[in-house]
Formats: C-alpha cells, structure tokens, sequence
C-alpha cells in the first residue's frame, strides 16, 4: 500500500546524525512549527523504525489539524556507556529544542529524567509527561484507545476483549475496559480462569495491540480474522499486508495514530487546565473522528489517512512517500 503523491513528488525524511555520540534523530516535515516524538537507546538504534515512528506521529498531527511533524530519535551505545552516551545527546539535542527543530518524548531506555534538561526550551506542558508511571500523557493514551475502540464498534459493552502489550498504558487501559462494561480475556485485569490465556490467541472480540512495531503481521492477522476489531494501543502494530487480511475479513482496524492521540492533546496547551478538562477533550475530539472513520468505504485507518493527508497539503508542497505501517 502506496501513499498516492501529487504529481509524482514527495520527501522522505530527513535524518540528522549527532557528532558526540553516536545518535541520530529522523525529521519527518520541513517547515513544521515544531517537531516532536520519541528517544530511544539500545545497543543499536536502527534508523528505518525510527522513520516508521515519526511518520506515525506526523499523522496523528495531521489528522488533528496542527501544523507540526514527527521525529524520533536513537541513541546507539553498550549498556556500560549508557548514560554518558545519553548525556551527549541531551547536550547536542539543547540547540535542536531551543529552535523547535526537534522536542524528544521519553521512551524505551530513556527516562523523563534524562530529557529534565531540555523541558524548560519545551513549549509542551512537559509536567504531563513527569510524575509515576503511568504519567497523565500514558493515561491520556490509554483513553484515546478505549474512546476509539467504543466508537469504532458503537460501544463495548459486553465485548470480550484482550491487551497484548504490557507497556505503561497496559493497566490504565484495562481499567478503562471493564468500566465500559467489556470482560478481559488476557492481559490486566484478565479473570483468574482466562489468566494465562495468550492475548493473540484468547479468541476475544477486540483485540488491543501494541507490544512492537509490526506484532501483527499477515499471518498474525489470519488468526485475529474472527474479531470484529483490532485496535492499536502502541505504534504501528500492523504490516500493511495484515491490514489487507483485516480488511478482506471485515475486521475494524483504526489507525495508530487517532488511537494514540491522547497524549498529543494532552501535551499541547497551558499548565492551567486541569484533568479532568483535558480528558474531555480528547474523549469528544476521538469520538468524533473514530465515528466518523468507521463507517468510510474505505476502513477506519485508510479513512484516517485521507483526513491527515487532506490537511497536509494545505500547508505541504510535497507529502510524505509511505503511509503509517510497519513494515
């Protein structure tokens, strides 16, 4: 599945290598007021998932109607170099904050901690990201998915469901269920008799997804062919080819990017407002978009997409070449 490109043209994205560390970040849009998305570390941080991510974000911009783009980062180094390694880059990454080429959300092996240098450059409410895990930005993602698995499916109420990732949105997420009156199969919260059920093989009606990029290839998708939807709780779970099987097999798959836009919403805006305002919004604004996209021809995530790349070309010469999918 190809993104079709206005007159043959389109941009792949741009990536920065770091000269302190071996680090890089990938930027997805030029001309964007701002840039934002995740920082890695591992042994070695692959350029291609990074790309993925920030063209993950890109949409979820997109598809809110703000001018701003996507990025990650990694940041390549042995576990005993770690956390000089880190300190580098957050010592580069300062310039990159402070001209909003590049604003870094924590994840895998970075914490909010490493990043506390650069927040007072951010012009996110960054005190959203801080605090235990789960942070409010993970429970505002784990309401974004359950908001847009409700209007996909027009309601959970006695839905069996399964959550296949343990990542920090996981128990938010499944507290968020069974208040809307679904039964976990597997995963938290799952009842004691369904406990050590598989979450891919638990046979539920909602399948949640989420543990990595493509966890749901093409055979994958054969097995989850009996759902009535698979719903994206992490980045990209989905092969574009486990999306034709979803697709031909008549089983909802909303986008990654509108089910993970909680933290998004939550993130842009003043200290001032308070929580409880802050979930209303992303509950009315997913609502609205998740029901609106599943009943489109063409399925709630390429429905999605025509919306994110609608309002890119308002403000895009060229768009970007390749959609949100694993690969």
């Amino acid at each position: 599945m190809v993104l079709s490109l206005r007159g043959g043209q389109h941009h792949r994205v741009h990536i920065q290598k770091f000269i302190s560390t071996t680090a890089f970040v990938a930027i997805d849009l030029d001309g964007a007021e701002a840039s934002t998305g995740p920082v890695r570390w591992a042994r070695k941080v692959l350029q291609g998932g990074a790309k993925d991510l920030a063209r993950s974000q890109t949409y979820t911009y997109a598809v809110l109607a703000m001018k701003r783009g996507g990025a990650a980062a990694g940041i390549s180094a042995e576990a005993p170099d770690r956390d000089e390694a880190v300190t580098a880059f957050v010592a580069e990454a300062a310039g990159l904050v402070a001209d909003g080429i590049y604003l870094p959300d924590a994840a895998k092996g970075v914490d909010e901690t490493d990043l506390a240098p650069l927040r007072a450059a951010d012009p996110r409410d960054t005190a959203r990201c801080s605090g235990h895990t789960p942070t409010f930005a993970d429970r505002c993602d784990a309401l974004s998915v359950a908001v847009c698995a409700e209007a996909t499916l027009g309601g959970l109420d006695g839905r069996t469901v399964a959550i296949e990732t343990t990542g920090p949105t996981a128990s938010v997420l499944a507290e968020l269920l069974t208040g809307r009156g679904a039964k976990i199969l597997a995963g938290p919260r799952a009842e004691a008799s369904a406990g050590d059920v598989s979450a891919l093989d638990s046979g539920a009606d909602v399948m949640f997804v989420g543990s990595k990029m493509g966890v749901v290839n093409h055979r994958v998708a054969e097995k989850l062919s009996g759902a009535a939807a698979v719903v994206p709780c992490g980045r990209l779970p989905l092969t574009a080819k486990a999306l034709a099987v979803l697709r031909q097999a008549g089983v909802a798959a909303p986008a990654d990017f509108v089910a993970l836009a909680g933290s998004t919403i939550a993130l842009w805006g003043g200290p001032d407002r308070s929580e409880t305002g802050i979930e209303a919004i992303i509950t009315e604004r997913i609502t609205a978009l998740s029901t609106e996209f599943a009943v489109h021809g063409d399925g709630p995530l390429l429905s999605a997409c025509h919306r994110a790349e609608e309002f890119l070309g308002t403000w895009q010469d060229t768009l970007p070449f390749g959609r949100p999918l694993a690969p």
